[in-house]
């Protein structure tokens, strides 16, 4: 089973961008779809973007949508998540999972069968 690993949180400004990135380990990481989540306290975990295994088509939840830019480098084993023109109501952990499948549309967490540890990402007003 593949171990995600984020990077890249922290505290910034409204209106600034953050880079996250996620780095995996195992040979399956080119097989599957990527993907983005984040969970803010006392809400549900929530989607925020996916990638297709080879990159070509990629899904954003509409609160993120031309904000946010999901990205993967398969030679590295990397996942990132290009964020800008943040807002503080982006605060979250922010977690990265593995797909069970291939393509970039699922949403749904229960698709996803592994997950990273999280990172918080904090956007002051």
């Amino acid at each position: 089973q593949v171990q995600l690993v984020e990077s890249g949180g922290g505290l910034v400004q409204a209106g600034g961008s953050l880079k996250l990135s996620c780095a995996a380990s195992g040979r399956t990481f080119s097989n599957y779809a990527m993907g983005w989540f984040r969970q803010a306290p006392g809400k549900e975990r929530e989607f925020v973007a996916g990638i297709s295994r080879s990159a070509g088509n990629t899904n954003y939840a509409d609160s993120v949508k031309g904000r946010f830019t999901i990205s993967r480098d398969n030679a590295k084993n990397t996942v990132y998540l290009q964020m800008s023109s943040l807002k503080p109501e982006d605060t979250a952990v922010y977690y990265c999972a593995q797909s069970r499948w291939a393509v970039a549309t699922l949403t749904s967490p229960g698709d996803f069968r592994s997950w990273g540890q999280g990172t918080q990402v904090t956007v002051s007003s």
